[in-house]
Protein backbone atom coordinates (compact mmCIF):
# COMPACT_ATOMS: atom_id res chain seq x y z
CA UNK A 1 0.00 0.00 0.00
CA UNK A 2 1.27 3.44 -0.90
CA UNK A 3 0.06 7.01 -0.66
CA UNK A 4 2.45 9.39 -2.35
CA UNK A 5 1.91 13.12 -1.98
CA UNK A 6 3.36 15.71 -4.30
CA UNK A 7 2.92 19.37 -5.15
CA UNK A 8 4.15 21.02 -1.99
CA UNK A 9 6.63 23.86 -1.95
CA UNK A 10 7.23 27.50 -1.15
CA UNK A 11 4.59 30.02 -2.16
CA UNK A 12 3.94 33.67 -1.37
CA UNK A 13 0.89 34.73 0.64
CA UNK A 14 -2.15 34.90 -1.63
CA UNK A 15 -0.72 32.29 -3.94
CA UNK A 16 -1.97 28.84 -4.89
CA UNK A 17 -0.74 25.27 -4.79
CA UNK A 18 -2.28 21.98 -5.86
CA UNK A 19 -1.39 18.90 -3.88
CA UNK A 20 -1.80 15.42 -5.31
CA UNK A 21 -1.91 12.06 -3.57
CA UNK A 22 -1.48 8.96 -5.71
CA UNK A 23 -2.74 5.76 -4.10
CA UNK A 24 -1.91 2.15 -4.83
CA UNK A 25 -2.37 -1.23 -3.23
CA UNK A 26 -5.98 -0.86 -2.10
CA UNK A 27 -9.43 -0.20 -3.57
CA UNK A 28 -9.21 3.57 -3.66
CA UNK A 29 -12.85 4.21 -4.58
CA UNK A 30 -14.09 2.52 -1.42
CA UNK A 31 -12.08 4.70 0.95
CA UNK A 32 -12.81 8.07 2.42
CA UNK A 33 -9.89 10.27 1.47
CA UNK A 34 -8.71 13.17 3.58
CA UNK A 35 -6.00 15.75 3.83
CA UNK A 36 -4.50 16.53 7.21
CA UNK A 37 -1.79 18.97 8.15
CA UNK A 38 0.61 19.22 11.03
CA UNK A 39 2.91 21.89 12.38
CA UNK A 40 5.68 21.23 14.93
CA UNK A 41 4.33 20.54 18.39
CA UNK A 42 0.72 20.28 17.28
CA UNK A 43 -1.69 17.46 16.55
CA UNK A 44 -2.74 16.51 13.06
CA UNK A 45 -5.49 18.85 11.89
CA UNK A 46 -8.17 17.62 9.51
CA UNK A 47 -8.22 19.96 6.52
CA UNK A 48 -10.67 18.34 4.11
CA UNK A 49 -12.41 15.05 3.48
CA UNK A 50 -13.96 13.39 0.44
CA UNK A 51 -16.23 10.48 1.24
CA UNK A 52 -16.36 7.28 -0.77
CA UNK A 53 -20.14 7.09 -0.64
CA UNK A 54 -21.88 9.99 -2.30
CA UNK A 55 -18.66 11.87 -2.87
CA UNK A 56 -19.51 14.50 -0.29
CA UNK A 57 -16.86 16.88 0.99
CA UNK A 58 -16.25 18.76 4.18
CA UNK A 59 -13.67 21.31 5.26
CA UNK A 60 -12.10 22.79 8.33
CA UNK A 61 -13.50 26.24 9.02
CA UNK A 62 -10.03 27.71 8.58
CA UNK A 63 -9.87 26.67 4.91
CA UNK A 64 -13.51 26.89 3.78
CA UNK A 65 -13.84 28.92 0.61
CA UNK A 66 -10.12 28.69 -0.12
CA UNK A 67 -9.34 24.97 -0.42
CA UNK A 68 -11.05 22.36 -2.58
CA UNK A 69 -10.67 18.60 -2.29
CA UNK A 70 -11.41 16.41 -5.27
CA UNK A 71 -10.77 12.84 -6.29
CA UNK A 72 -10.36 10.90 -9.50
CA UNK A 73 -11.24 7.27 -8.80
CA UNK A 74 -10.07 6.24 -12.26
CA UNK A 75 -6.59 7.57 -11.47
CA UNK A 76 -6.61 6.57 -7.77
CA UNK A 77 -5.70 10.13 -6.92
CA UNK A 78 -7.00 12.76 -4.54
CA UNK A 79 -6.19 16.44 -4.89
CA UNK A 80 -6.19 19.51 -2.71
CA UNK A 81 -6.41 22.82 -4.52
CA UNK A 82 -5.26 25.55 -2.16
CA UNK A 83 -5.95 29.17 -3.05
CA UNK A 84 -5.45 32.45 -1.21
CA UNK A 85 -2.79 30.83 0.90
CA UNK A 86 -1.86 32.39 4.22
CA UNK A 87 1.28 32.04 6.34
CA UNK A 88 -0.75 30.06 8.87
CA UNK A 89 -1.35 27.40 6.21
CA UNK A 90 2.33 26.49 6.50
CA UNK A 91 2.52 22.84 7.54
CA UNK A 92 3.30 19.34 6.41
CA UNK A 93 0.26 18.07 4.54
CA UNK A 94 -0.63 14.40 4.71
CA UNK A 95 -2.95 12.27 2.66
CA UNK A 96 -5.08 9.79 4.64
CA UNK A 97 -7.26 6.88 3.53
CA UNK A 98 -9.90 5.31 5.78
CA UNK A 99 -12.40 2.52 5.45
CA UNK A 100 -14.37 0.50 7.99
CA UNK A 101 -14.85 -3.13 7.02
CA UNK A 102 -17.20 -5.07 9.33
CA UNK A 103 -16.15 -2.90 12.24
CA UNK A 104 -12.46 -3.14 11.48
CA UNK A 105 -10.60 0.08 10.75
CA UNK A 106 -8.31 0.06 7.73
CA UNK A 107 -6.32 3.24 7.27
CA UNK A 108 -3.19 4.46 5.57
CA UNK A 109 -1.06 7.60 5.72
CA UNK A 110 1.15 9.21 3.15
CA UNK A 111 4.64 10.46 3.95
CA UNK A 112 3.67 14.12 3.81
CA UNK A 113 4.60 17.10 1.70
CA UNK A 114 5.81 20.44 3.04
CA UNK A 115 3.86 23.58 2.24
CA UNK A 116 5.48 26.87 3.20
CA UNK A 117 3.67 30.17 2.75
CA UNK A 118 6.06 33.05 3.13
CA UNK A 119 7.13 36.24 1.43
Amino acid sequence: VQLVESGGGLVQPGGSLRLSCAASGFTFSMYDMSWYRQTPGKEHELVAISTSVGGSTNYADSVKGRFTISRDNAKNTVYLQMNSLKPEDTAVYYCYALRWIFGVRRDYWGQGTQVTVSS
